[in-house]
């Protein structure tokens, strides 16, 4: 029996919620036990507390206090049709199908994520979230921190790195995160994720963990199981849970390090994974948001491959694939896209990049940030290692 090598990522928004409280009554014979081994022999059953023998803050309930008041719940809100459609959920449809005589109030909660305030600038602050979260939205609402309800207007937002940018009114932020380089992780780091599990009435949850891997690269899949992006991210074992899409991922400094977008769910095979989340690194973060403020969208040059980190591989899977054992770092293409921008310049299927405008190559991710540098037109010399020998391929960015 060969075992399925798709796995299901699920972006961690959240559509609808229904939670129930367990337990009950084991809770309450348990506090019974304790009131009854309490008691003295001719008095009323007491408890009393005992010496805290821990501290009663560390280094992440540091991190928590430096960023709770920056974190907010997203609220992506749909107006009501009374025409009928074939799409349930409307995300495809085109919203000015909707009666025309339509107003605010026939706004609902259609999906709900998390966001952080990173920038007070002109009058406003700044919030950065999932793309995923803010798609199709009629209108978007956020909400604070202290649990006020204010309106958001999107600026911009990328589909590819799933990412967007909100503003709301600056006289309502107190407080902005910053953002740490991820470039600095290190596996087994403490981390934790901030935001609205299961929705705002969990807001400001937080959740602990580490570190798993600081650089992973997945296929980004749609609906319809096709493969659409590859992403590369941070992996975190802090739980990440739907509501999260669009929190921080924070160091134990209070920085953000990454924008926690999607867990893995189950395989292929309906095996249930637990423990693996991931989040968009903060380096890429800072380039897109910046980007999305100046130009409301990111237009981004293309090679028109599918890539793998060599760190990532196995020493099996480079014997495998023939890539040398003496070659440690830089990105092999696992495959090139006819007529595309690589294939074009003659970049083949397990070339290996090394270097792109002299600029080192050590995985997926310096890849992405070589050439976004960069505009759509530019020349840029890719160099790669082909059958154990460096060459320069000349290519014009489309």
């Amino acid at each position: 029996m060969t075992e399925k090598k798709t796995n299901n990522l699920v972006k961690t928004g959240i559509i609808g919620v229904v939670a129930g409280l367990l337990g009950g009554g084991v809770a309450y014979a348990g506090l019974s036990q304790v009131n009854n081994d309490s008691a003295s022999q001719s008095g009323t059953p007491i408890v009393k507390t005992v010496k805290n023998t821990s501290k009663n803050s560390g280094e992440m309930t540091a991190a928590y206090n430096t960023v709770k008041n920056t974190v907010v719940s997203v609220v992506n809100l749909k107006r009501q049709s009374s025409t009928s459609s074939s799409d349930p959920f409307g995300i495809f449809g085109d919203s000015s199908s909707s009666s025309k005589s339509s107003s605010k109030s026939d706004l609902e909660t259609y999906s709900e994520g998390s966001g952080v305030i990173y920038m007070k600038s002109n009058g406003k602050g700044y919030i950065v979230t999932n793309n995923h979260v803010v798609s199709g939205s009629d209108a978007l609402q956020v909400i604070l921190s202290n649990g006020k309800k204010v309106t958001a207007k999107k600026v911009g937002a990328d589909a590819e790195t799933d990412l967007a940018v909100l503003t709301i009114d600056g006289k309502y932020v107190t407080q902005t995160a910053q953002f740490g380089n991820s470039k600095n992780l290190e596996p087994g780091q403490p981390v934790i994720a901030v935001g609205s599990p299961l929705g705002s009435q969990y807001a400001s949850s937080v959740t602990q963990g580490i570190i798993s891997a600081k650089s992973r690269t997945i296929d980004v899949t749609n609906s319809n199981g096709q493969v659409t992006n590859q992403a590369t991210v941070i992996q975190t074992d802090a739980a990440i849970n739907p509501g999260n899409s669009g929190g921080p991922l924070v160091n134990e400094s209070g920085q953000v390090i990454g924008i926690n977008s999607m867990k893995l769910s189950s395989s292929g095979d309906g095996t249930s994974v637990e423990g693996m989340g991931f989040a968009i690194p903060s380096d890429e973060v800072v380039t897109i948001i910046n980007e999305l403020v100046k130009n409301g969208k990111i237009t981004r040059p293309q090679l028109g491959i599918r890539v793998a980190s060599i760190s990532e591989l196995t020493d099996y899977a480079k014997k495998q694939l023939g890539v040398s054992s003496n070659v440690k770092s830089g990105v092999l293409v696992a495959s090139v896209t006819k007529n595309g921008t690589a294939a074009k310049a003659g970049i083949k299927a397990g070339d290996v990049i090394t270097k792109v405008d002299n600029k080192n190559i050590s995985d997926v991710a310096s890849l992405h940030t070589v050439l976004y540098a960069h505009k759509v037109g530019d020349h840029v010399t890719v160099q790669v290692i082909r059958d154990g020998k460096s060459k320069d391929i000349n290519v014009t960015l489309n």
